[in-house]
């Protein structure tokens, strides 16, 4: 039966509708006189989402390595067709992240309490309700308490030197990424849970299960309500366990290609046993200058949540410009670290004006990878984090853990699992590349977290106390 022609009509005209709407949006930077990169597609600057290849986060990077090519401070991209604003000046980002915060407080996800109350955490809460909470949890990062906590680090992560050394009898090779998620979510269920999750000797354990599903997925004036504690302590293990695991996977794959990186870090780790009685403390964690060294360039070159996103909630002017944004919608297009432009925000040395709701993109694994700041930014190397060369560096170079009031209040607690895992598996094993694991990473396209695709494997050499 033929097709009536109204239907091919209507066919004509919404394709046509479409188009229009597109090219309209695709204007938006031009007529605001920002400097901008022309859209590619009908996805803006991204990559076709429905055949990825190497992910939004590279696109973000490559449309940072652009702008910057072009000697400009910031400039206009599209997500789609949502149009996003790029800091890519250090002092810019400095004023987005710290100086004009209240213009960029949140993050800008849908949430609703009532119906989901374990949404109500610090990562979508904003305004007072964020600031009271923030207040009611910082408490739990104090000094003090990581000083707690450092005991049930140890004892999780004997099991997992057991286990690697039980690989090692069997001369396999080893999973590592696999390994050092058992050794995460062991510790969040137990410092978040109060359980013992026991992943190495169940690798089904539920809150394993629970992780992989997470990752296929993506002073205070009253107490914490039942809910409040629940939301949190599910942020704790949601954002807690995979950031870390990546971390700590990425710099034993690294160590393994370095060995004279390893061997130095070994050679501090056994000098720091040694000087307490042949045990691995908090305090001798802390003495660990090369360890940090060695985990500050794998967040570098591979940080967790490869950009920044911020959503401006009150209209901002570009300092020494005479732009002026106009409210856009409020949400932001990456769940990652989103912020929302709470006021209209003047962007320094500009006359342009960010208006509330506008979306803010800051590439940091762009960043992280800028030559001007990082010479030959793809060789590992520690020594990029020595006093002397971080002086050279401008601030907001770094930043891994985002920066600002927003900063992620586990900074601490993730640094200390992470080190003290680095420092309990290299000071029982060396650590060299599996059958066939190649140095170059093939990145998983449609995580939101930088991770490799497929496993790690490493081989594992036991060692001599």
């Amino acid at each position: 039966m033929a097709i009536p022609f109204a239907v091919y009509a209507t066919i004509i005209a919404i394709v046509i509708l479409l188009m229009l709407y597109v090219k309209y949006s695709h204007s938006y930077w031009s007529k605001r006189g920002v400097p901008y990169l022309e859209p590619t597609s009908i996805f803006g600057n991204m990559e076709n989402p429905f055949n990825l290849k190497v992910g939004h986060m590279f696109s973000f990077k490559r449309c940072y390595e652009e702008l910057k090519k072009r000697k400009e401070r910031f400039g206009g991209i599209y997500f789609f067709t949502e149009p996003i604003f790029m800091p890519i000046d250090p002092d810019l980002i400095k004023s987005i992240l710290t100086k004009d915060f209240p213009h960029f407080h949140g993050r800008g996800f849908v949430h609703n309490e009532k119906h989901d109350p374990l949404a109500a955490h610090l990562l979508n809460l904003e305004g007072e309700k964020w600031k009271t909470m923030r207040i009611k949890v910082t408490p739990t990062f104090t000094s003090g308490k990581m000083k707690y906590m450092f005991q049930t680090l140890l004892d999780c992560g004997n099991p997992m030197i057991d286990h690697v050394s039980h690989l090692c009898e069997k001369e396999q090779n080893i999973d590592i990424k696999e390994i050092v998620a058992c050794y995460t979510t062991d510790i969040i269920g137990s410092c978040a849970f109060g359980l013992e999750c026991n992943s190495f000797k169940d690798p089904n354990a539920e809150f394993r299960l629970y992780g992989r599903k997470e990752k296929a997925k993506a002073e205070g004036t009253e107490p914490l309500t039942i809910e409040e504690i629940a939301a949190q302590a599910f942020l704790f293990f949601v954002a807690g366990f995979e950031t870390s695991s990546t971390t700590i996977t990425f710099c034993l794959h690294e160590l393994a290609f370095n060995q004279d990186i390893q061997d130095k870090l070994r050679e501090e780790i056994r000098e720091v046993y040694q000087k307490h009685n042949g045990k691995l403390t908090y305090d001798g964690i802390m003495e660990m200058k090369y360890m940090d060294q060695v985990v500050n360039e794998t967040l570098r070159k591979y940080p967790p949540l490869p950009i920044l996103n911020r959503v401006c909630s009150i209209d901002y002017k570009i300092p020494d410009t005479n732009i002026t944004l106009e409210t856009l919608r409020k949400y932001p297009p990456l769940p990652i670290l989103n912020r929302v432009c709470s006021i209209d925000y003047k962007i320094p040395d500009t006359n342009i004006t960010l208006p509330k709701g506008t979306k803010v993109v800051i590439s940091n694994l762009g960043i992280q990878t800028d030559e001007e700041y990082y010479p030959d930014p793809m060789t590992f190397s520690p020594e990029r984090f020595s006093e002397e060369n971080k002086a050279t560096r401008p601030n907001y170079t770094f930043l891994p853990f985002g920066e600002g009031p927003r900063v992620c209040i586990g900074l601490r607690f993730g640094m200390m699992q992470t080190k003290t895992a680095l420092a309990m598996l290299l000071n029982n094993f060396k650590l060299t590349p599996g059958d066939n694991e190649n140095y170059n990473i093939c990145f998983d396209p449609k995580s939101f977290i930088l991770q490799k695709k497929g496993k790690v494997l490493l081989k594992a050499e036991e060692l001599c106390a």
